[in-house]
């Protein structure tokens, strides 16, 4: 079977020891006990991270991915998938993308266990043992059949299958994206209490603009805390109506990137930050294809960092890696590409390499915010398992991030097990 990303109508714009950790949610002030979810033990000596000095309180490391679709194809593998009939153009069943995949990568033994799809990403994250950990959630959790009719693509995951997102000891999940409503409101109300109800945080989508704007909190040792604040832009592919209004539920759509956007999104993190937080901001913006970073963007991303108390921007939607900057010294990822999908086997857009992904581990002063290292562990997916990509695939990452980074002042060093370090410039003015 041959298919194409453009037939898809694709591109719209031991465990060691336990640990408990609270997530304030963004419902409001309620705490929800994350449920013993597996911890690393000790970290591993980074040489990547410069070291406190003695008084000083040591980095903290945030894990950040792309995009993470786990429905689908993905959602058939794993032990209680949804009822395959979705209700594309092109496919009428999510096993379609399971054989596309396996004619060109071979068979996945089904049902793959919960922790089967992260592969190798697993080891890498006991061996760097993050304080945080923050993924782009774009698939319903839900068995809503109200599909949204005419967009094309509806991703759906059975919320039985949610143990494979607690499988990667994630904290948080940003929803202000383009797929959170394939489902309509009740998938989407499912969606979060589905993730609530497993000790997942959430930011970006709600019953209403209040709660899908608030900012999350995840609180780390020490009394110090990572403030996630979940936005999403147009240019993603997000409609209009789906906008969280007074009333009514949905996603926190930005009308645009302008200045009044930020003075609001200053406002709502100031409402919730306290000294010593490190803020990120979550923001899905942007089409599929393509390496341009439209001056907009970057004017918006340097005001959110210079008036809205933005320390890190995570950005989003991309299905391939972009270029990034360090400005102020505060990162700026302005497109992170895909870190999970059902995509195996599909054609078009090959020059984009959009099989390989980064894991982005990023070390911040927690007294400032500020950047001090941030390592990129490079990924591809194979039969729906994230894997370390080679070392041919490693250096092409690198190469497309030195070019891509070339006008932003940064630049990529790759190491001897093939991990990616960020070397910038100081462009304070910039």
């Amino acid at each position: 079977m041959k298919v194409s990303f453009r037939s898809l109508l694709w591109g719209r714009p031991g465990e060691g020891e336990r640990r408990r950790k609270q997530i304030l949610l963004s419902a409001g002030a309620t705490l929800v006990l994350l449920a013993f979810l597996p911890d690393s033990g000790p970290c591993e000596e980074r040489t990547d991270v410069v070291n406190a000095s003695a008084g000083e309180p040591a980095p903290i490391t945030i894990f950040l991915s792309g995009d993470v679709m786990t429905g689908r194809g993905i959602d058939q593998v794993l032990p209680h998938p949804s009822d395959p009939a979705i209700h594309e153009p092109f496919m009428k069943s999510a096993e379609g993308y399971v054989k596309i995949a396996e004619e060109v990568n071979g068979p996945v033994r089904r049902p793959v266990s919960f922790s089967y799809i992260w592969g190798d990403a697993l080891e890498e994250l006991k061996r760097v043992h993050p304080d945080a950990r923050i993924i782009n959630l774009e698939t319903a959790v839900t068995k809503s059949d109200d599909y949204l009719e005419g967009k094309g693509i509806n991703y759906r995951m059975n919320p039985a299958n949610i143990p494979c997102i607690t499988a990667l000891g994630t904290d948080l999940c940003s929803l202000a994206n383009n797929h959170v409503l394939d489902w309509g409101y009740a998938g989407l109300a499912e969606t979060v209490g589905t993730l609530h109800a497993a000790g997942v945080g959430t930011c970006g989508a709600g019953k209403d603009i209040r709660e899908a704007e608030t900012p999350a909190v995840i609180p780390l040792k020490g009394g110090r805390r990572v403030v996630v604040i979940s936005l999403g832009a147009v240019t993603s592919g997000i409609p209009f109506d789906w906008a969280a209004t007074d009333d009514g539920p949905g996603v926190n759509l930005l009308g645009g990137l302008s200045e009044e956007a930020i003075s609001r999104i200053s406002k709502r993190v100031s409402s919730v930050k306290k000294e010593g937080d490190v803020v990120v901001a979550s923001l899905h913006w942007g089409g599929n294809w393509g390496y341009e970073i439209t001056g907009e963007q970057k004017a918006f991303a340097h005001g959110l960092i210079d008036h809205a108390g933005i320390d890190l921007i995570h950005g989003h939607s991309s299905h391939h890696v972009k270029g990034i900057e360090v400005y102020h010294d505060k990162l700026i990822l302005y497109g992170c590409g895909d870190f999970i999908d059902d995509y195996e086997g599909i054609g078009g857009h090959e020059e984009y390499r959009a099989d390989l992904g980064l894991m982005y581990f990023a070390a911040l002063d927690p007294l400032t915010g500020r950047l001090i290292s941030l390592r990129m562990v490079p990924t591809q997916v194979r039969r729906f398992s994230v894997r370390r990509a080679s070392e041919a695939d490693a250096a092409w990452l690198r190469d497309v991030l030195d070019r891509e980074g070339g006008s932003l002042g940064t630049s990529v060093q790759m190491t001897e097990d093939n991990a990616l370090l960020l070397r910038w410039e100081d462009r304070q003015a910039r």
